[in-house]
């Protein structure tokens, strides 16, 4: 006959109260422990805020970020801050960028790479006055230039229009000289020197946007250094993704919260500039459109940036015995991140 050993009644009673005041006690230990911090996260923008930056000001308005488990400050960069300096020193993850720019840095020895694409379209513009219907009729006119568009899209306008140096001229930021002269064209932002030339001149301008005319790259892209895309990848497919819902809830939803920190950081930033930036993005289709609205937004493909590539390497703007493109960017957080517009 085997014995069994068993617990009485009141001894039962006794441990099940120590066990469940240890339950408690243990809840209440973890109650008071701090939850676990938010990975921190730095992101450096190519100008001061503006709606075309509005889809990251979005996600970290509205706790995307957060709901990432990020702790996301965004700086402003500016005339005079050097985007590829400060990543390389480590002051930033990640920076706004621009794939001409990047695939440039590989040349130089700077491993940055383009990891999405928040614009399908670059947004610079060619502007003329209104007599000027064709973007060929400016052929032989002045054209006012900046010292980044002479080693950017100049090169290719003039292989593709036969344009020649001779009719550049710098570009100031000022849209004084256009004004005063109706044979000169400048260039621009699309939502920027348009809407303050046909404010203050009082005319509407002939705007040449030069993605639809051909010119390649992506805009607004999200660029980390390699070793942040080695080490880091769960970080940046959050703050990637988490950006790209900003993006659609921008452009899609009430942009107020994103508005509202926007103009926080940049007080000359006004509600009709913000206006009619988010709506060119949205007539041109700059976030939406191209490839982003089958692919998803923040979308870069391989077919893509081998024409930008291959577009640089033609017109000289880049060694291409000194990059290989498959390391200047990245498919593996956009490829089926499937943020539809």
């Amino acid at each position: 006959m085997t014995r069994c050993k068993t617990l009485s009644l009141s001894k039962l009673s006794q441990f099940t109260k120590l066990a469940l005041s240890a339950a408690a006690s243990a809840a209440v230990l973890a109650s008071a422990l701090p939850a676990q911090a938010a990975d921190k996260f730095t992101f450096l923008t190519n100008w001061y805020a503006q709606a075309e930056h509005g889809g990251f000001y979005q996600a970290q308005a509205t706790g995307l970020y957060g709901k990432a488990g990020l702790d996301v400050t965004i700086k402003m960069g500016g005339p005079q801050v050097n985007l590829m300096q400060l990543l390389v020193a480590g002051q930033a993850d990640c920076i706004m960028g621009y794939d001409v720019q990047t695939i440039k840095a590989w040349e130089q020895g700077i491993p940055a790479v383009t990891v999405a694409a928040a614009f399908q379209k670059d947004p610079a513009v060619i502007i003329a006055h209104p007599q000027v219907k064709k973007f060929e009729d400016l052929k032989g006119k002045t054209i006012l230039v900046g010292s980044a568009g002479l080693v950017t899209y100049w090169p290719w306008v003039k292989s593709k229009y036969g344009f020649t140096d001779s009719q550049v001229r710098p570009y100031t930021f000022n849209i004084q000289p256009f004004l005063a002269d109706k044979d000169i064209a400048q260039q621009g932002y699309l939502a920027s020197e348009p809407y303050s030339i046909e404010k203050e001149g009082k005319i509407k301008p002939s705007v040449f946007l030069l993605s639809d005319l051909g010119w390649p790259p992506y805009a607004t892209t999200v660029v980390c250094a390699a070793d942040t895309v080695k080490n880091k990848p769960k970080i940046v497919a959050a703050f990637v993704k988490a950006s790209m819902e900003g993006w659609k809830s921008y452009l899609s939803a009430d942009p107020a919260p994103g508005n509202a920190l926007i103009k926080k950081d940049n007080p000359n930033m006004t509600d009709d500039l913000i206006a009619n930036g988010i709506s060119k993005m949205k007539s041109e289709g700059m976030v939406f459109g191209g490839d982003a609205a089958k692919l998803g937004i923040g979308i870069v493909t391989d077919e893509r940036m081998k024409t930008t590539f291959d577009m640089m390497v033609a017109n000289k703007l880049v060694d291409p015995s000194k990059v290989d493109l498959k390391k200047t960017y990245t498919t593996q957080f956009v490829k089926d991140l499937k943020v539809m517009p």
